[in-house]
């Protein structure tokens, strides 16, 4: 996982990957005959661990849900931060590189996509009463998703955390103008203050 993530699937040979586990090839190629059979099996784990390597740390930390999510993309900051805005997301990562050619690999991004949108729009649906009716929770979930990847490209890309936070100041303001009258409106990150 580490090393697909931070050199890239193409990047990363068969023998590093043996190297770093300590692991013989016979082993390797028992379980996986292919590099490709290891990648379908990272993104599995990367299914299996959103949950609670992600997400359940921040939602143990807020109990608001808006806070929740956005505590959410704080965690994200803070690896671009101590990346120097050198890593993304490991699944955008990967689907940026491989989605267009690898059908399992694409069907598999798209379902680590759906389990944090569904995480997501899980805090979103508890945020219900603060939210405006017309509000469509799947919809936002999805902005949220498009606009955390985004922020994270852009940071990669200009080595700079700037465009990120831009992304998510605005997000914040969207959120806040679907906010009913009463609502608690969504703080800027301690981080932008």
């Amino acid at each position: 996982m580490r090393l697909f993530h931070e050199q890239g699937y193409g990047a990363t040979g068969v023998a590093q990957i043996l190297k770093e586990a300590e692991a013989k090839s016979g082993s390797l190629y028992y379980y996986f005959p292919a590099k490709e059979d290891l990648l379908l099996a990272v993104l599995e784990q990367y299914k299996k661990i959103m949950k609670p390597a992600l997400m359940a740390p921040v939602f143990e930390r807020y109990e608001d849900p808006l806070d929740q999510v956005f505590g959410l993309l704080e965690k994200y900051r803070d690896m671009l931060i101590k990346t120097n805005c050198t890593l993304g997301c490991p699944i955008g990562n990967i689907a940026l590189e491989l989605a267009d050619r690898h059908e399992e690999v694409r069907r598999l991004c798209g379902e680590n996509f759906d389990n944090w949108k569904s995480a997501v729009g899980q805090c979103l649906e508890e945020a219900g009463d603060h939210l405006r009716p017309d509000v469509k929770v799947g919809e936002l979930a999805s902005f949220f998703l498009t606009v955390m990847e985004g922020g994270i490209m852009q940071a990669r890309a200009y080595r700079s955390i700037e465009p990120f936070d831009a992304a998510i100041a605005s997000l914040k303001d969207y959120v806040n103008h679907l906010l009913k009258n009463n609502a608690r409106p969504v703080q800027q990150s301690s981080a932008r203050d």
